[in-house]
């Protein structure tokens, strides 16, 4: 199993579009193979910053089934345009 996690800045006072955007975007992410469940969390200290953390089957589920599938083109158009900086996502395995 493969967990990524992304950091995501959006820009200031789009916090209530984001979220509301973000619930569509999640039926669209869970369509993809090898989608296991996304959490969400808000930063406390900083307003606009979140992550999510999304567990995928294999690292190849997010990087290639995903990530070059019409699903992650709707994924991107519905939370894309809220982006103040481009996410920064890494990848973990459990130890």
């Amino acid at each position: 199993m493969t967990l990524e996690l992304a950091t995501i800045d959006i820009k200031e006072g789009e916090n209530v579009a984001f979220e509301a955007a973000l619930e569509q975007a999640k039926l669209v992410i869970a369509q993809a193979t090898g989608f296991i469940n996304i959490t969400v969390q808000k930063c406390v200290e900083q307003n606009n910053r979140y992550i999510l953390l999304i567990h995928w089957q294999t690292l190849e589920d997010h990087t290639v089934g995903f990530r070059e599938s019409a699903l992650f083109t709707q994924w991107r158009a519905l939370i894309g345009p809220f982006f103040e900086t481009p996410p920064f996502v890494q990848h973990y395995h459990i130890i």
